[in-house]
């Protein structure tokens, strides 16, 4: 797990160099703007797996009886609720 640390958009600034190193050694960066986050510097593998799409098949069978005992009039009842 990487470590995480804040610095203000000007502190941010003047010491890249420093932050792409510790980002190239796991460390991920929030930086700030008044106090508030508003970017991150992340290592990069950690942002290729945020970005990776999640496979669906660990999904299959959750909406089991999501629709009622009858999912085909209930999805036909919907469709001309917004046919409206």
């Amino acid at each position: 797990m990487s470590r995480r640390t804040y610095l203000g958009v000007e502190e941010a600034r003047n010491d890249l160099p420093s932050l792409l190193q510790a980002a190239e050694e796991g460390q991920a960066t929030v930086i700030t703007r008044r106090g508030k986050p508003v970017a991150a510097l992340v290592p990069l593998d950690q942002y290729r797996h945020a970005g990776a799409q999640q496979p669906l098949v660990p999904l299959e069978r959750t909406g089991r009886n999501l629709w009622g005992r009858h999912p085909q009039s209930t999805l036909g009842r919907l469709r001309d609720e917004w046919s409206r």
